[in-house]
């Protein structure tokens, strides 16, 4: 979930500042769009809709209103939400802890889904740990991942699909990172673009290092009570901050940071 906040802005950052240099150097078109920038950024690409009545309803308000902040949000979880957050799984995909697969949990998807969707609303759903694993670098380094059980992915995708909802309000139109219906190639198709048809004189690259291992949940929650105070949705991404990483057995608590891989992390 840390890319809802951050890792969205800050990866495509270079496309705001993609057209440097001195101020005399830019065509008139673009200083017109300075004057205003945040509402010219927000225009410049396609931005994305939720397709749900419901989440349309929590789209607008969060549009309208930027200093809005949202106190019911958990009943838009619902089964039929968990169902659809069930089939964004990927089969293939490694299990967590729990040793649960797709296709075993569908057997009786039915009933798991409703006995999860009570636990998540009666306050009795705790999330697992998060099974520590790595994967090999383009280096020879190891990066770090972090598998999460199934039922954990279901809920964290269901409530990822309602922050969507309000956080796609405030992003710009240029930014790319972690958002649905936006990929690395609509990002270097936009980057092409500017590069062909802007004066552009120079290209800033920079990646924020280590931010999944250094994120401080404190200032984490902070920032998402700016726009959610239903204190079920922040308690239950509390837990998944807390649940901790299960490796080599061992179970080890987490202060700081977020295992990649997890589904609210690619929010």
């Amino acid at each position: 979930m840390t890319d809802l906040f951050w890792g969205a802005r800050c990866v495509n950052c270079a496309r705001r500042v993609l057209t440097g240099g001195r101020r005399g150097d830019l065509p008139p078109y673009r200083t017109r769009l300075e004057r205003n920038p945040q509402e010219a950024a927000k225009g410049q690409t396609r931005r994305w809709q939720p397709l749900l009545p419901h989440l349309l309803r929590v789209n607008a308000v969060a549009r309208r209103d930027g200093q809005a902040r949202f106190t019911a949000l958990l009943h838009h979880v619902d089964v039929e939400a968990l169902s659809r957050a069930f089939k964004r799984q990927r089969r293939a995909a490694s299990p967590g802890v729990d040793r649960v697969t797709v296709d075993e949990y569908e057997q009786n998807l039915d009933d798991n889904l409703q006995r999860l969707h009570e636990r998540v609303h009666s306050g009795q759903y705790w999330p697992k740990p998060v099974l520590r694993v790595y994967i090999p670098k383009a280096d020879g380094g190891k990066r770090k991942l972090g598998l999460s059980a199934l039922e954990d992915k279901i809920v964290q995708s269901a409530v990822a699909e309602v922050l969507n909802a309000i956080y796609e309000a405030d992003f710009y139109g240029f930014s790319y990172g972690f958002r649905p219906g936006r990929s690395p190639h609509g990002a270097l198709e936009s980057l092409e673009k500017a590069l062909m048809t802007q004066r552009v004189n120079w290209v800033l690259d920079f990646d924020v290092q280590t931010f999944f291992d250094s994120l401080d949940h404190e200032w984490l929650v902070r920032m998402l009570e700016h726009r959610i105070a239903d204190r079920r949705i922040l308690r239950l991404i509390k837990r998944w901050l807390k649940a901790g990483i299960l490796e080599g057995g061992e179970w080890t608590v987490v202060e700081t940071g977020a295992p990649r891989g997890r589904e609210l992390a690619r929010s």
